[in-house]
């Protein structure tokens, strides 16, 4: 065979291919050119081997190597079937709009992201499609559809959710339209809320938008004079399929259903129809009866979705509005209602603490938190001061728990009995306070664990019992646990310990220095919690690395102390403040201290203005916000211990004597009330992930807004609040503030000015001091303030429309 044969029969086959073939012939193609192709592959192979003859011959060593180094050709073998199609698992698959770097999502789903009943959360997802369509997106919250799954007594935090691919097994209860922020980035956000406690997920929806493209392109199009009548009946067939509610589906989705427009509404589409098909008007004109306001607000509330998709279920627990929201009180017993008797202090008990409670409650407080209530240990019992020997009259650390009357479980017999505590609580609860209890997990040398479970400590080489230390402070008087030796047994025993104070009222624990105690113990302490009392709320004391922090916060923690105490110039605090609100509130709540029995930072010492700006700060800008009362917040006790960042004569060794009826001296118990009564009638200030910060020409003033918009908030309105606070509690401070409008939310039909404004310096509001009497001024954009710390530490404004 020649190679002219293989030509021909090439040149047949290219010519074959570009006629059109009956089907048989159409069949047979194949065949034909497996036919042609075996006739052709010796000719090839003939000419190559006569090429080869009369090239001129290589070096032998040069075919050897050539020969080495390439392959005998594959022997051919018989067709190959071709493999089945592969499927992606669809819990693997992409949405067919794209959906990826979802938040907020805890250790890759495997916890869930935290929420509070009432609280508004963000939902972000990076969001895009191929090509040029357009698209939407909802965030989508949702719950079981079977009650019994929605955990709202408890449920286990470490089961798997019902079903979680069945949507007929799950209701959507809140759903937000994505919006786009940044430039160009492709990241989207939306705002959820649930209203119960429980197991929730959320999801995001993604799809193609046909109306947007086909606005979008039209607009395009018909100016231009390209495809008029097509792009206009495209669109109109476009609206018929929106009035049918017919959208292009993708099979399996998991996604909602479409949803059919209410009947105006079709209306509304049945004559945009009209005004399309309209061939006597110009071509802009039957546009514009598809694109105006009425219609693209109808398809932008009811959008029809092609191709929707849903993604996986993102887990989301949510905790009682407590977990999230709190004024907290705390004091120590013996030193409420303790007086002087012949030159000895006769200690206050739990009846005499009871008596302070009205006044408490009063004062806009939530949570009434005492410290350790137990028996103190008598070995090693630390003096005043921390000293290491103790006089007959010093009552030693309430954190010294345990000794001949009892343990974790017992009550001092010098603050009353079991009853007495129970009428303690009894009382609170009418007056509408919660009881948090300090539990402590440590031991005095006389704790009965001692004796009964030495395994649960710590033995030193030289045989005894290894004391607490936190260098370079040294705890004698107190023995830490070991959870290593005997981890179910010891975890066995302070479970006990905890359902025994639940029995008698406790819902809240404020635990002990936590990040000494291994996280995996916490994790399981607060699933199983989560799962036998969903009410109680745990606080962790943990002053310690920010990873440890939001390691304990993961592990189950509700909420935790933070760094708020130290963060002292306008940098600090926005920084930090704005870390707690946007980087770290899906996994930890802050509890917000100006200082503890542990802590008075140098700033404290300033005095009584000092403890005034860290009360408003603390108050104003988290929902959960706590001082050292019983006397010591409100006598501004800011006189450190010589070397020691706490405060001096400290009533954790002590018992101390305050004329209750003297505390507002200063008039830090109305500033608190007032405080608490602003919080409560300003439900922005109960959420966390809403502080914004605005400009001022005053490093001294701390500028910041919070604004909750009335689809979220309960009394339906809108609710602003804007604080300004002078940093510097001693002197006078003064500057300009340039507000970031735009932030504060105020809607524009209730503020007109707002929108209507040519200029920064035009009277847009009225701004009401909440903090100093109501006092009303007429604010622009920018303002100038003044604050003398000796009369006003800070203003908080609300806003209201300028007069008529």
């Amino acid at each position: 065979m020649s190679v002219t044969t293989a030509k021909k029969s090439t040149s047949g086959r290219h010519s074959g291919s570009a006629s059109t073939p009956s089907s048989q012939g159409s069949q047979n193609a194949p065949s034909r050119r497996r036919a042609a192709k075996t006739a052709a592959e010796p000719a090839v192979k003939e000419t190559a081997e006569q090429a080869a003859a009369k090239a001129p011959a290589k070096p032998a060593a040069t075919s050897a190597k050539a020969s080495a180094k390439t392959p005998a050709p594959p022997a051919k073998s018989a067709a190959k079937k071709s493999p089945e199609p592969y499927r992606l698992p669809p819990t693997a698959e992409f949405p067919r709009v794209s959906v990826m770097e979802v938040g907020p999502v805890v250790e890759g789903g495997h916890l869930p992201a935290k929420a509070a009943v009432g609280e508004v959360f963000p939902v972000t997802a990076t969001v895009f499609i191929d090509g040029h369509s357009l698209f939407g997106a909802d965030a989508v919250l949702l719950r079981p559809a079977d009650e019994k799954d929605r955990g709202t007594n408890g449920y286990d935090l470490y089961s798997a959710p019902p079903n979680p691919h069945d949507p007929a097994k799950w209701e959507v209860v809140d759903r937000a339209r994505m919006l786009e922020y940044g430039s160009g980035l492709n990241h989207f956000q939306a705002e959820l809320q649930a209203q119960t406690p429980g197991r929730f997920a959320f999801a995001i929806e993604s799809w193609v938008d046909p109306y947007l493209t086909w606005v979008h392109d039209a607009k395009v199009k018909i100016p231009a004079g390209i495809d008029v009548e097509f792009t206009l009946e495209e669109g109109a067939r476009l609206l018929e399929r929106a009035i049918n509610a017919e959208a292009h589906q993708v099979p399996d989705s998991t996604a909602s259903p479409q949803v059919e427009l209410s009947e105006p509404d079709k209306a509304v589409l049945q004559g945009a129809i009209v005004g399309l098909r309209e061939k006597k008007r110009r071509p802009q004109v039957r546009l514009s009866a598809a694109t105006n306001e009425l219609v693209a607000n109808i398809l932008t509330e009811t959008p029809l979705k092609d191709l929707v998709t849903r993604t996986r279920l993102y887990p989301l627990r949510v905790d009682r509005e407590r977990s999230l929201v709190g004024a907290w009180y705390e004091i120590f017993p013996r030193s409420v209602g303790s007086y002087w008797q012949d030159g000895h202090i006769v200690p206050g008990t739990l009846q005499t603490a009871k008596e302070i409670l009205p006044d408490v409650a009063a004062d806009g407080f939530d949570v009434l938190y005492l410290t350790p209530i137990h028996p103190i240990g008598v070995a090693f019992r630390k003096g005043k001061n921390n000293s290491l020997g103790a006089g007959p009259d010093d009552p030693g650390s309430p954190w010294a728990i345990g000794n001949q009357d009892g343990g974790h479980d017992a009550v001092n017999p010098d603050l009353g009995t079991l009853k007495d505590f129970d009428d303690f609580v009894a009382r609170a609860h009418e007056l509408g306070l919660e009881i948090a209890l300090d539990f402590a997990l440590q031991c005095s040398p006389d704790h009965p664990w001692v004796k009964e479970h030495p395994e649960w400590f710590t033995t030193r080489a030289d045989g005894t019992i290894a004391y607490a230390e936190n260098p370079p402070k040294k705890y004698q008087d107190i023995y830490p646990l070991n959870f290593d030796n005997d981890p179910d047994g010891l975890y066995a025993a302070i479970r006990e310990v905890i359902e025994f104070w639940i029995d008698h009222g406790v819902t809240i624990f404020r635990m002990d220095n936590p990040h000494t105690k291994p996280v995996r113990f916490w994790q399981r302490l607060a699933g199983d919690l989560h799962r036998t009392h969903p009410e109680v709320v745990m606080l962790a004391e943990a002053f310690t690395k920010p990873a440890m922090m939001r390691g304990l916060a993961k592990a189950g923690f509700h909420l935790s102390y933070t760094y708020f105490t130290w963060r002292n110039s306008k940098k600090e605090l926005t920084e930090y403040f704005e870390e707690l609100a946007y980087e770290t509130a899906h996994v930890l709540r802050p509890a917000l201290f100006p200082m503890t029995p542990d802590i008075l930072t140098d700033y404290m010492t300033q005095g009584v203005e000092a403890f005034k700006v860290r009360a408003v700060l603390a108050a104003m800008a988290g929902p959960t916000w706590g001082i050292l009362g019983g006397g010591i917040y409100e006598f501004a006790e800011h006189v450190q211990r010589p070397g020691v960042e706490e405060v001096n004569d400290n009533p954790k060794y002590e018992v101390k004597v305050y004329d209750w009826g003297a505390r507002d001296t200063y008039r830090i118990a109305t500033l608190n009330r007032t405080l608490n009564e602003i919080r409560r009638a300003h439900p922005a200030l109960g959420q966390l992930r809403n502080i914004k910060f605005h400009a001022c020409t005053n490093d001294n003033l701390l500028v910041f807004s919070k604004h909750l918009d009335a689809a979220h908030s309960p009394t339906g309105q809108d609710d602003t609040v804007l604080v300004v606070v002078n940093l510097d509690a001693r002197n006078t401070q003064s500057g300009w503030i340039y507000l970031d409008v735009p932030t504060l939310g105020l809607s524009p039909l209730d503020f007109p000015e707002v929108a209507a404004a040519e200029t920064r310096g035009e009277p847009q509001f009225v701004v009401r001091d909440e903090l100093n009497g109501g006092a009303e001024y007429t604010w622009a954009a920018d303002n100038f303030v003044s604050l003398n710390p000796y009369a006003n530490v800070a203003h908080v404004f609300s806003f209201h429309p300028l007069p008529d």
